[in-house]
């Protein structure tokens, strides 16, 4: 089995604690309903949603990735930014089947999905500026 690492570091006008309780605490219900097409369902293995949970996501089928990877992880840590923002850092550690090798444009196409999901995120709470507060 190879394993895979990837950070990435974003910038979301969100602060910590909303973005924390929009995307980590509820993720369950947001999640499907800001991007219904990546995500089938969510659901909290172990833990009450706080640090150290495990939660489970089973996703859309049709990623080409789906039949190369054994299991993906994923450390998100959201931090202020100086402008009262977040800065959203994650690490994410793909554990391929076999010796398969990850294409980096592969790679490159997940890290643009996990993106587009945060920023959709970010819109729907500037949208709903009353939610989740």
């Amino acid at each position: 089995m190879g394993v895979i690492t990837y950070e990435s570091e974003n910038a979301f006008v969100i602060p910590p604690a909303r973005l924390f309780k929009a995307f980590v605490l509820d993720s369950d219900n947001l999640i499907p309903k800001v991007e219904p097409q990546a995500i089938k369902s969510t659901e909290i293995i172990e833990g009450n949603g706080g640090p150290g949970t495990i939660r489970k996501i089973t996703f859309s089928e049709g990623d080409a990735l789906f039949d190369k990877l054994e299991k993906i992880s994923t450390e998100t840590k959201i931090v202020a930014s100086p402008d009262r923002g977040s800065i959203v850092k994650t690490t994410s550690k793909y554990q391929t089947k076999g010796d398969i090798q990850l294409p980096d444009e592969q790679i490159r196409e997940g890290k643009e999905k996990a993106s587009r999901l945060f920023r959709a995120v970010e819109a729907y709470l500037v949208a709903h500026p009353d939610l989740y507060n």
